[in-house]
């Protein structure tokens, strides 16, 4: 058997997140909101703590061995995350934010605001997290372009009929997320983005969902653009990724001024850095990246196709344990249309009280509207809680969130 068609030795990674082995009243932790962010293993942690101790300066601005050190760890980071998403373009298309939010809102405002006008047209669908949606609806309102959103079907897949009629040669872009964060949708990013291109329009996928759980190629996609964040993938809060196509990222304007940015400065006019510092102003996410990258390696020596399989299996399980009962509603599509996650409801209890029930089992997880309203809108709910999953959980953890929502039902009944 294959490295990669072998099951993962949970037991083993575990050992390398010592969170996970915290109690509360004497309750082992099972932690279950990953989709908001995963725990961080000790090898990414030691990363951070090693360059503090050994090597912290600021990059680009020095000679001496300490800035020089910190400059190519800082500068290889970038080409190790290209590596990691298929970006052949290396270092160039690479840019570090602070996080997927800021992605979005730097192509937004660099590319959009020059670019869209009355008539323009953008498409979204009706699951993205309010980081896709909220930014393009206000830039439209800005520049009098129109959005338009890609419905979804009953069972929470994308109705790609009506995104066909949707995305015309009025579309200048479509911006769809990979694997929504409420229904677990994965969505077929690589068509959506052949439909934009036959249109000329540009296809910027949300990538958060997608990129620390499966192995995504951003040229096999064709991405004009492509977003996501550290913190959701064993990296460091504190920044996030922006992939761009070389030459589009030449062509937009920065979205930030400042240093580091700059080639030439008078003070008549200034000239911009080459890629990809020129969107880089200021003094850098440093350590965030350079921990990034170390996240990178983690993910990768366990393998990305059996962390998607791993995460599969526990999501069908957990699936099918909790619509064992007629009055839990689980959300998305069931099979291989999903991606690690649950989310629910159960009749008669509120997801804020089955969150608050579950934490006092140990059991984790989030509840709320999951930065998707006009989702849970289109849902017909006002929230859900969702229990997601990564590389360290197991179906033990499955079955004590189900016995946790049992116990809320009976609380409740």
């Amino acid at each position: 058997m294959s490295q990669q068609a072998e099951p993962l030795n949970v037991e083993a990674i575990r050992e390398d997140f010592p969170i996970l082995q915290r109690e509360f009243d004497d309750t082992q932790l099972v932690y279950l909101d990953n989709a908001a962010t995963t725990q961080t293993p000790e090898p990414v942690v030691e990363t951070i703590a090693d360059y503090y101790r050994r090597y912290n300066a600021n990059v680009h601005r020095g000679i001496h061995q300490l800035s020089q050190e910190a400059s190519i760890a800082y500068e290889e980071a970038h080409d190790r995350v290209a590596e990691f998403i298929g970006a052949s373009g290396g270092r160039e298309e690479v840019i570090f934010t602070k996080n997927t939010t800021e992605s979005v809102n730097l192509v937004a405002y660099a590319w959009g605001l020059e670019e869209l006008g009355p008539g323009d047209e953008i498409v979204l669908t009706e699951m993205e997290h309010h980081a896709n949606l909220v930014t393009w609806q206000q830039i439209a309102k800005r520049t009098g372009a129109e959005c338009k959103y890609i419905p979804i079907t009953d069972e929470g897949r994308l109705d790609m009929d009506a995104a066909r009629e949707l995305i015309t040669d009025e579309t200048e872009m479509v911006a769809a997320v990979h694997v929504s964060n409420t229904l677990g949708t994965v969505n077929p990013v690589s068509e959506l983005a052949a439909i934009a291109h036959d249109h000329d329009a540009y296809m910027f996928v949300d990538a958060a969902q997608s990129v620390p759980n499966r192995s995504v190629d951003v040229e096999a996609i064709d991405a004009d653009f492509l977003a996501f964040s550290g913190h959701k993938m064993c990296g460091p809060t504190g920044i996030g990724v922006l992939y761009g196509k070389q030459h589009i990222l030449e062509s937009m304007e920065p979205y930030l001024y400042g240093g580091e940015m700059i080639l030439k400065v008078t003070f008549e006019d200034s000239k911009w850095n080459e890629l990809p510092w020129k969107y880089e102003a200021g003094t850098p996410v440093i350590s965030q990246g350079i921990a990034l990258a170390e996240a990178c390696d983690y993910l990768d020596d366990i393998g990305m196709d059996r962390i998607e399989r791993h995460e599969a299996r526990l999501a069908e399980y957990a699936y099918d344990r909790l619509t064992e009962h007629d009055d839990v509603e689980v959300y998305g599509p069931p099979g291989d249309d999903r991606g690690g996650l649950v989310a629910f409801n159960v009749d008669s209890v509120h997801a804020h009280d089955l969150s608050s029930i579950l934490n006092d089992s140990a059991v984790a997880i989030r509840a709320g509207d999951h930065c998707t309203q006009p989702l849970h809108d289109v849902l017909g709910a006002t929230a859900s809680a969702r229990a997601s999953f990564y590389i360290y959980n197991t179906k033990t953890e499955v079955d004590k969130l189900v016995e946790a929502v049992d116990d809320a039902r009976q609380l409740f009944s």
